[in-house]
């Protein structure tokens, strides 16, 4: 099936941006909500109720609120302009969260790559997810946004405040599911990335930024600036970077001091360790600079692009990205096909 992922430009920040998003997309959010409460009832265990939530979501909004308020104003926003409920919002940014990691056969969830050196500099990856979201997906490009009027560029999925992205000081952050330590309410790792790609400047001004946050979940983050490019690993908030002008990470902890602490079941580590010994080596082979499309082909390839099998509980590729942070583009193919013709995102100016 060929997909075609829409744009929608919004300006400003807090109240009024989430007002703005909501207001747009709110039939396409209620939708969603509607489908099995966001399609988590499609791969959970067992069926959950926004009422039986709203205990573990009164704590997330509690530890978010320390320390992102400007984030809950966004949420208000998104509540009221989609006619939602203030819980449901909330419950859009963390379905990961509530999903929580299973200890189960795992076929895919994301292979991340940067390139930096004086030729280029890139980051790409796939998307992949449960719960067919291919549909869901969709580009904000926002203006004067933060402080200093910087302007985004975010793929996301519905009522989702961002996923991924690039920013208008050349920052692009990606990121992989890792699966360790204690999950608990904190701020998601989606709302990291949105947080960093809206105050950060640089690879070097997400250490600090990143260190004064209270992570909700074990995640891997790669950064990609004009000048250098940088991996975190973060398990209870222990960060472990790696630097270097080519970098790969898919699912498992390649920290040595992380690593027995990885919960990555055996099939999944197996999976993962082979889409990263495959994506490392076409990198390698690659010369740079190289076209957009030639990246576009390392995402595509077996075993890095997983394609659907009809089991909603099972991760797909429900996207390819490839972020370029001197010229602040973001290019995407939506959906696991190939084929698939490649959309380009700009800064308006």
């Amino acid at each position: 099936m060929t997909f075609v992922i829409p744009g929608h430009a919004f300006s400003g920040a807090g109240y009024e941006l989430g007002h703005q998003h909501g207001a747009r997309l709110g039939p396409q959010i209620r939708a969603f909500i509607a489908d099995d409460l966001q399609r988590l009832n499609r791969i959970l265990p067992a069926p959950v109720t926004l009422d039986a939530l709203r205990p573990t979501l009164r704590d997330y909004h509690e530890a978010i609120a320390r320390q992102l308020p400007r984030a809950i104003d966004e949420l208000r926003g998104l509540a009221e302009g989609a006619q939602i409920p203030y819980e449901q919002a909330l419950l859009l940014q963390l379905r990961r969260e509530i999903a929580g990691y299973r200890k189960v056969p795992s076929r895919g969830d994301c292979t991340t790559f940067a390139r930096n050196d004086p030729a280029e500099a890139v980051l790409a990856q796939t998307v992949d997810l449960n719960g067919r979201l291919e549909t869901e997906a969709y580009v904000m490009r926002v203006s004067n946004a933060g402080d200093d009027g910087r302007e985004l560029l975010l793929l996301t999925f519905t009522g989702l405040l961002g996923y991924l992205g690039v920013n208008s000081h050349g920052l692009a952050v990606g990121l992989n599911l890792v699966m360790a330590g204690r999950w608990r309410p904190g701020v998601p790792g989606y709302m990291a990335i949105r947080h960093l790609l809206e105050t950060a400047t640089s690879v070097e001004d997400c250490v600090d930024r990143l260190a004064r946050l209270d992570l909700a979940s074990s995640r891997s983050l790669t950064l990609c600036d004009a000048r250098s490019a940088a991996t975190v690993e973060i398990v209870d908030n222990v960060h472990r970077w790696r630097r270097g002008p080519e970098l790969v990470h898919t699912n498992h902890l390649l920290d040595p001091e992380l690593g027995p602490r990885d919960e990555i079941n055996v099939f999944a580590r197996n999976g993962s360790i082979a889409r990263l010994s495959a994506c490392a080596a076409a990198l390698r082979a690659l010369p740079a600079p190289a076209p957009v499309s030639a990246y576009f082909s390392i995402l595509d390839g077996d075993p890095i692009c997983v394609p659907p099998d009809g089991d909603d509980r099972r991760e797909a590729t429900v996207a390819r990205v490839v972020l370029k942070p001197r010229s602040r583009e973001l290019f995407i193919k939506l959906g696991a096909a190939p084929s698939a013709e490649a959309r380009v995102f700009r800064m308006s100016a």
